[in-house]
């Protein structure tokens, strides 16, 4: 702001302090006689009449998700207008904030700043305000993208997926990360370009242990968001939920004291347990199963199919191996 706009605020304030001093005189002031007395009915003297009030125009905004779309967007964006001049420490002074869709907000004139930010989508206009009113409409070249994750038919609950939108380059589909907690079936406002999405199942059951475990059930998506456009894209997680069983028989009662693992084909490592049955949630394939039990380590290999919840039985054979002698599956 100008250092006329300043004096005018400067005023404002310096006349409020005058009137508070012409309407509650000191108490010293009220006791001493007046050294020109007047009429008991007289007028008070004059101190001056006080500075005008700053005039107050109004600036009222509205936002579009393309610059040809004639609908405004009706929520979700927030404003916020700084005034231009730049404070003594650089910054901008955030002069007025609203997340109304269309707000209409009283400012005095001056020149300023306003920001329109919807989701990650932001833009930046200046504009002036000289004694009228001012409306204005601004593009924000931005879509909004909705993600549903499903396992089998059911919606799976935002609270046991970790999703992560990406910004690809060439050649890395991860190169920049630009939302890291991303919810499911919430509207995400996003630039118009390509991303990258990566949502993966988590374990919030107990073997968990009170907390949230990522699995290995990941599903990736390219995507492109147009400007003016909403998109809806589904993602598909195939998994299931396991128990952990060692029994010396099938069917029997599993054995408590139980510490298992749970590896890839491969041997890779996946999860590790302790209890007499404990379960993780796995993506589809084929998994070794691990289970040691009084020095004494027994295996089995099982497979996992999509939305098919079930036990894993580790039978004890009359050949353990000890755990001096054991190796993991190459």
């Amino acid at each position: 702001m100008s250092k006329s706009r300043s004096g005018v605020l400067e005023g404002v304030a310096a006349a409020a302090l005058l009137s508070a001093a012409v309407f509650s005189p000191p108490a010293q002031a009220q006791q001493q006689a007046p050294h020109h007395p007047r009429p008991p009915h007289g007028p008070p003297e004059a101190a001056g009449p006080p500075l005008p009030p700053a005039r107050l125009s109004t600036l009222r905004l509205s936002a579009t998700l393309a610059a040809n779309d004639p609908q405004p967007i009706r929520s979700g964006v927030v404003w916020r207008v700084f005034e231009e001049g730049a404070q003594p420490d650089g910054s901008h002074k955030l002069v007025a904030q609203s997340e109304e869709a269309a707000p209409t907000l009283p400012l005095p004139d001056g020149a300023y700043i306003v920001h329109a930010a919807y989701g990650l989508a932001g833009v930046t206009r200046r504009v002036d305000i000289e004694g009228r009113n001012v409306a204005e409409r601004i593009a924000l070249n931005a879509g909004g993208l909705r993600l549903i994750d499903k396992l089998g038919d059911a919606q799976i609950p935002a609270q046991r997926l970790s999703i992560s939108i990406y910004v690809p380059e060439r050649g890395n589909s991860e190169a920049k990360l630009i939302l890291a907690n991303a919810k499911s079936d919430e509207m995400i406002g996003l630039p118009e370009g390509a991303y990258h999405v990566v949502s993966k199942l988590l374990d919030t059951g107990q073997g968990a242990q009170g907390g949230a475990n990522e699995t290995n059930s990941v599903v990736t998506a390219d995507l492109k968001i147009p400007a003016g456009k909403l998109i809806e894209a589904t993602l598909r997680h195939r998994a299931a939920t396991m128990t952990l069983k060692l029994v010396k028989q099938p069917g029997g009662e599993a054995l408590a004291n139980t510490s298992f693992s749970v590896l890839t084909p491969g041997g890779d490592v996946i999860r590790e347990l302790i209890g007499a049955f404990p379960s993780l949630v796995l993506a589809e394939g084929e998994y070794v199963a691990i289970a040691r039990h009084e020095g004494k380590t027994y295996q089995e290999t099982f497979r996992v199919q999509s939305t098919k919840d079930s036990d894993v039985e580790i039978l004890i054979r009359d050949h353990p191996r000890d755990h001096a002698d054991e190796e993991q599956p190459q």
